[in-house]
C-alpha cells in the first residue's frame, strides 16, 4: 500500500525575495506512512552558485527511520488559481527560478502557493522474505532420530548412528562395513563433529559451559584430521577471541600443531605484553609449550632476559641456550615466587 500527503506551502515573495542564500522557511511538519517528514524551502536557493535567483523545494525526513522508500513532487498554483507544473529539475529536490515564479505564479496578494506531495510506499507491501534454510534442523532431527541408519561409528566403546551418505570423512566414504571404530578423537567431540555435518551448526557457548575453550581445541584438531575447513575456521576464531593468560599456551600449540596462523599471531602478540607472559608461565600450558616448539618460546628469550636478569647472569648460574633450561631455571624457587 501506499501513503501520501499533500500540502499548500505559501510562500510570501515580498518578504522572502531579500533573505540570504541558504536561508530556510519551513513547513510544519508532516505524518505520511508512519513518519514525519518536513518540507523546507530555500527561497532564494541553498547553495551560493545559485546566486540567489533560484528557489528550491527540499524533503527532509524526520523521524529516525532507514531504508525509507518516498516519492516527493511539488507544482506551483498559477496567479489564477489553477495548478501548473514547475520548469524544474525533478530529483530528490525540486527548484525553479524566481523569476519563473514571479511571472507565472505570483498572486494579487503576493503569495507563491506551492503544493507540495509525498508519497510513502508501506513497508508492508513487499513481500516477506524467505524464511532461511532449515535443512540444517531436518538433517539435525534425521540424525537424533536415527532413521535409515546404515553405518555406526564406535568412539571410546560409544556407538553413533549415521547415513553413509553423509560420512564427509575423507577416504570413510568409500567404506562398506557396517562399522567404523575411531581411535584419534573423544566420544564428546566426535558428538558435537557429527551434528556438525548433519545439521553445519555447533552448540552455544552456555550449553558447552567451562570446557569451551578446551572442546574448541579437540574440536579443531578434529577438524583438520578429517578435512572439515569450515569446522577448523570456525573453531579457530572462537579461539581467537578467547585468549586469555590461563588459555594462551596451550592454544598457541594447538595453533603451531594445525598451522592456525591468524591464531598463533594473535597468541605471541598477547604474550609480547610482559603482565601476560608472566601470568602464562606459571600454566601447565606453558611447560607443554616449551617441550613442543621449544623454537616458538625462544621469541620470548629477549624480554625473559629484560625480565630476570640475574637469570641470565655468567659464572655457575649461567643458563643454556635452550628454551627448556631458560624456563626451568626460571621456574625454580627463587624466580618462580615472583610470577
Amino acid at each position: 500500500m501506499f501513503d501520501s500527503r499533500f500540502i499548500e506551502f505559501r510562500l510570501d515573495h515580498t518578504k522572502t525575495k531579500h533573505l540570504a542564500i541558504g536561508a530556510i522557511v519551513s513547513y510544519e511538519d508532516i505524518p505520511a506512512g508512519g513518519h514525519l517528514w518536513r518540507v523546507n524551502c530555500y527561497p532564494r536557493g541553498c547553495k551560493e552558485e545559485d546566486r540567489g535567483e533560484h528557489l528550491s523545494i527540499y524533503l527532509q525526513l524526520v523521524s529516525d527511520s532507514n531504508n525509507v522508500l518516498a516519492i516527493f513532487d511539488a507544482f506551483a498554483m498559477g496567479a489564477d488559481g489553477t495548478p501548473s507544473w514547475c520548469d524544474g529539475h525533478r530529483r530528490a529536490h525540486r527548484t525553479s527560478t524566481r523569476r519563473y515564479l514571479e511571472s507565472l505564479y505570483l498572486a494579487a496578494d503576493g503569495l507563491v502557493t506551492l503544493v507540495c506531495g509525498v508519497i510513502v510506499v508501506r513497508d508492508g507491501d513487499d513481500p516477506p522474505p524467505p524464511p532461511p534454510s532449515d535443512v540444517g534442523d531436518h538433517l539435525g532431527r534425521l540424525l537424533d532420530r536415527a532413521d535409515g541408519s546404515d553405518v555406526a561409528f564406535v568412539v571410546g566403546g560409544e556407538a553413533f548412528p549415521a547415513h553413509r551418505l553423509a560420512q564427509l570423512l575423507g577416504s570413510m566414504a568409500e567404506a562398506t562395513m557396517p562399522s567404523i571404530t575411531l581411535h584419534d578423537i573423544d566420544p564428546e567431540t566426535f558428538r558435537i563433529m557429527l551434528r556438525f555435518i548433519y545439521a553445519d551448526a555447533l552448540p552455544g557457548d552456555d550449553e558447552i559451559g567451562d570446557a569451551l575453550i578446551e572442546t574448541m581445541r579437540h574440536l579443531l584438531a578434529a577438524a583438520d584430521l578429517y578435512a572439515l575447513d569450515r569446522l577448523k575456521a570456525i573453531c579457530a576464531h572462537k579461539l581467537y577471541h578467547n585468549v586469555s593468560a590461563d588459555t594462551v599456551a596451550a592454544t598457541l600449540a594447538c595453533a603451531e600443531t594445525y598451522n592456525c596462523q591468524h591464531l598463533k599471531k594473535k597468541c605471541i602478540a598477547f604474550l609480547a605484553d610482559e603482565k601476560n607472559l608472566e601470568a602464562a608461565m606459571v600454566t601447565d600450558g606453558f611447560v607443554q609449550l616449551v617441550q613442543q616448539y621449544p623454537s616458538t618460546v625462544a621469541t620470548f628469550r629477549p624480554m625473559l632476559q629484560a625480565m630476570y636478569p640475574e637469570a641470565f647472569a655468567g659464572g655457575d648460574d649461567e643458563v643454556g641456550d635452550s628454551p627448556t633450561e631458560i624456563f626451568e631455571r626460571l621456574r625454580a624457587p627463587r624466580y618462580y615466587g615472583t610470577m
